[in-house]
């Protein structure tokens, strides 16, 4: 166990789905009487892993006096590899059966999601099903069905991969997991089955409070997607579009993302 400012951090594996999962924990120091604070869970995208959120979860949890989780998903970092031929169901698979073993094996059951492109799809399938366990959700950069913009910005990505040094940027984080989970991400998406996945249906059952954030200039989506999300969810829903932002607002504009998420956790506190 290790420090970065106040928090103690704790990195550890755990078993879901039939996978071993990295997972890492951020704990304030001292409670000081907030045991009833829920934890935030980070949600990381497509092509993320616990490092790749830098330092952003700890600056968030400084701010709000609430303790963290990230998890690496399966194929992802230092989680088990993928083996087999990703389902176009994968990201209900992480919501529904993942998901719900990566917080009862961490001891979580009062969670604010914060997901991030695929995190963010992942947080509001889960919401949907299972409600009890979220007090409020944060999407950023999440789709909730297909665009155009979003198929054209991934063979961008395959482009970029295969004649520049994306490959070797994206090993220091995934090492041995690299060439598949990018792989599974592109062929995923690209395939022509995919074009018709749609998470809208479950939209309605999400009944807490969500704040849904893109950047303006997002190369993965319109603000066709926030407006979804903040039109069909049944809970209290704000949308956020944060200009001169591209698909990552917690990097790219750090400071009001923190501002933004602050405000609405401490709200639900």
């Amino acid at each position: 166990m290790s420090t970065k400012g106040s928090l103690l951090k704790e990195d550890f594996f755990i078993h879901a789905a039939g996978h071993k999962l990295r997972v890492r924990k951020l704990t304030q120091p001292e409670n000081d009487g907030q045991d009833d604070r829920p934890t935030l869970v980070f949600l990381h995208e497509g092509l993320g892993s616990i490092e790749m959120w830098h330092a952003f979860p700890e600056v968030l949890l400084e701010e709000t006096g609430c303790n963290g989780l990230v998890y690496d998903r399966w194929g992802h970092g230092k989680s088990d590899p993928i083996d087999v031929q990703r389902t176009l169901r994968y990201v209900h698979d992480e919501a529904l059966d993942t998901l719900p073993e990566v917080l009862k094996n961490s001891g979580v059951d009062d969670t604010i999601l914060i997901g991030h492109s695929d995190g963010g799809s992942i947080a509001l399938i889960f919401a949907a099903e299972y409600p009890e366990s979220v007090r409020g959700l944060i999407t950023e950069a999440a789709h909730v069905f297909v665009e155009e913009i979003t198929l054209e910005g991934i063979r961008q990505a395959v482009q970029a991969y295969q004649t520049t040094d994306l490959k070797e940027k994206l090993a220091r984080y995934h090492d041995s997991n690299t060439e598949a989970i990018f792989r599974a991400w592109c062929e995923t998406w690209l395939s022509l089955e995919f074009k018709h996945w749609n998470i809208e249906d479950c939209l309605p059952r999400v009944t807490c409070p969500v704040l849904a954030i893109q950047g303006e200039d997002d190369q993965y989506g319109t603000e066709a997607q926030v407006e979804a999300i903040a039109r069909r969810v049944a809970g209290p829903a704000t949308s956020l579009l944060i200009p001169d932002c591209a698909h990552i607002p917690h990097k790219e504009a750090t400071d009001r993302v923190v501002e933004e998420m602050t405000v609405f956790i401490l709200t639900l506190l």
